[in-house]
């Protein structure tokens, strides 16, 4: 059978992307790709580094004329988050992603694609298999480990591993922009003890379903205002445990910190001469949702029907007075956007997660900014707010954003290239998501840096996709920028 990158443009690139594809690569189990990395550069004689983190920095030597000039990093990071529709029986740890075009897109079939960073790794393993003859000064090609789940691999990245102090970072995801800062973040784990009791036996069964939301990046695509399971699925519970004789028994969402949550399910018994009000009041939340949000969430299905399963125990009436209580007051979306920067989002929150345990209700907040005391200030509030209601915060340390230089050598060369490429200048900008330049930065002391890449949209969700022909030109302007910085 054919693959669906045959004759895709440019074929190094898209040859290395669609391996990494077939290798699994989830945040935190790196194991086979790292290795498989490690015998790409043994089989091509390569010099190699590695840290105790896993971090890698595989060397190319300069070549066509560019051997003695100064050392490039070339940087991106190796893991994927791994996201499915609920009918996906996929298998991140050992099945390869399903790959199709789709008016000039390639997307994955029901989950995440791994463009978000694969197609910079490919990129990257692009340049290492360069003719020897090629015009590039001397590489250090740094893949680093656990970006996804808090940036893990630069927060523990040794900087002696690297020489360079000039790096092109290949996670921005839109073709015609320069990223030249970002925010920082921090997440908030809560924890809520629950009360059970006794479920009256006359009770019955119910799920309550929210699901066909876009999802999609807490950083990237917040400002969009997509809709959010859990607080749609909160505000539901709320109505019906309000005016009906029920109590609720589970309640779980989200999944990934860095993801707006698509799906989220609740369980729920209700006296039976209450299942018809229960009925109506969901079908109104519903309606009312709809309203609101259906021209950015034509998908969203919201469902509470029967269930066989049955429950010995259900929440205390307290204690799911005191949850659904917590997760309408946590806050989700856009908390402050930038003076200095139209329409540059400064602070967000994104109520992440909430899941049903046997000790109690874990809750996972991913809280951004590009000014160190707001995220804070805001990571403070949630600790307040939760503390109100009964529940234990434990925030570990933030990682910082990256402050924009704007007289940036590389910036200059940058964007003297993508300005002939695009017949026009490029959006030089800061994006309000959490990069490997602000932690790097930090580590190596005058590393000057941009980061730039082909445009990939729905990243940190099954619609996740990368535009075919972006990523010739980013390839193109790749390779220019090497060659002008050759001649240093």
């Amino acid at each position: 059978m054919a693959s669906v990158i045959n004759e895709l443009k440019p074929e190094i690139i898209w040859k290395h992307f669609e391996t990494l594809t077939k290798i699994p690569r989830p945040s935190k189990h790196e194991e086979k790709i790292l290795a498989y990395l490690k015998k790409f550069a043994n089989d091509r004689k390569l010099e190699m580094r590695e840290d105790d983190t896993g971090n890698i920095v595989v060397l190319r030597p300069g070549s066509g004329g560019g051997e003695n000039a100064p050392t490039v990093i070339i940087q991106s990071h190796v893991d994927m988050v791994c996201e499915k529709n609920r009918d996906s029986n996929h298998d991140f740890m050992n099945d390869p992603l399903k790959l199709y075009i789709e008016n000039g897109w390639l997307k994955a079939e029901g989950t995440t694609l791994g463009a978000d960073n694969g197609i910079g790794v490919a990129a990257a393993m692009a340049l290492l298999d360069m003719p020897n003859d090629s015009t590039l000064p001397p590489l250090e090609c740094l893949f680093t480990v656990d970006e996804e789940t808090g940036l893990t691999g630069a927060f523990a990245l040794n900087g002696e591993i690297l020489k360079g102090r000039t790096m092109l970072n290949l996670d921005t995801e839109d073709w015609g922009e320069i990223c030249i800062g970002c925010a920082g973040g921090g997440d908030s784990s809560i924890h809520l003890p629950i009360d059970y009791q006794n479920a009256s036996s006359d009770y019955l069964s119910f799920q309550l379903s929210v699901e066909g939301l876009k999802g999609g990046h807490s950083g990237v695509d917040i400002h969009e205002e997509r809709g959010n399971a859990i607080v749609f699925i909160s505000s539901i519970i709320d109505n019906v445990l309000e005016n009906t004789k029920s109590s609720l028994v589970s309640i779980d969402g989200g999944d990934k910190h860095n993801a707006i949550p698509r799906e989220a399910f609740a369980n729920i018994i209700i006296h039976p001469e209450s299942v018809s009000d229960g009925q109506n009041l969901v079908s109104n939340r519903t309606d009312a949702l709809k309203k609101e949000f259906g021209t950015m969430e034509p998908n969203l299905s919201i469902k509470f029907t029967g269930s066989e399963d049955t429950s010995e125990k259900c929440f205390s009436t307290e204690s799911q007075t005191k949850l659904i209580g917590l997760l309408r007051t946590l806050p989700h979306g856009v908390l402050k956007y930038s003076h200095d920067v139209k329409g540059l989002v400064e602070t967000s929150n994104n109520l992440a997660s909430v899941k049903t345990e046997n000790t109690g209700i874990n809750i996972v907040c991913s809280t951004r900014s590009s000014i160190s005391e707001a995220l804070e200030l805001q990571r403070e509030r949630i600790k307040i707010m939760s503390k109100a209601f009964g529940a234990k915060t434990n925030q570990d340390e933030a990682y910082p954003g990256w402050a924009p230089n704007v007289s940036s050598p590389v910036l200059e060369t940058t964007t003297k290239i993508y300005t002939k490429l695009l017949g026009k200048e490029p959006h030089i900008c800061a994006i309000h998501a959490g990069l490997e330049c602000g932690v790097i930065g930090e580590k190596v002391e005058g590393m000057d840096m941009v980061s730039f890449g082909p445009t990939i949209k729905g990243p940190h969700s099954p619609d996740e996709r990368v535009e075919i022909s972006s990523v010739d030109k980013f390839w193109e302007l790749l390779l220019k920028i090497l060659q002008e910085l050759s001649k240093k």
